[in-house]
């Protein structure tokens, strides 16, 4: 697997997701296992090419996030790496919300 550089830590995130593909208009339901502030990582069987456009939405903790994002990486039958493109504040909030507790169980361990 080819090294990623990082722009911010990720951390250990368990979540679902759903993702919505503009180019097929298809819907895919995944699990979010990792988060950053600029991405995530989703498992899937049947990933979706590199470049990918898609509609992201995260369900955790009685919220959901969203955001516009694009596939960076795809690890066959494992998952795929994405970078979120469009946030709205009112999602980065929210998106650092979860970043900080995230980070707080991590530091508890």
């Amino acid at each position: 697997m080819n090294e990623h550089i990082r722009r911010s830590p990720r951390f250990p995130f368990i979540a679902v997701a759903e993702i919505a593909h503009a180019a097929s208009g298809g819907q895919l339901g995944s699990r979010v296992t990792a988060l950053s502030l600029n991405g995530c990582f989703v498992e899937m069987q049947d990933t979706l090419p590199v470049g990918s456009k898609v509609a992201i939405k995260i369900f955790a903790e009685s919220a959901c996030f969203g955001a516009v994002a694009s596939v960076v990486y795809a690890l066959p039958d494992s998952g795929m790496g994405l970078a979120f493109k469009e946030v709205s504040p009112e999602n980065g909030a929210l998106l650092r919300q979860w970043l900080l507790t995230a980070s707080n169980a991590l530091s508890q361990q």
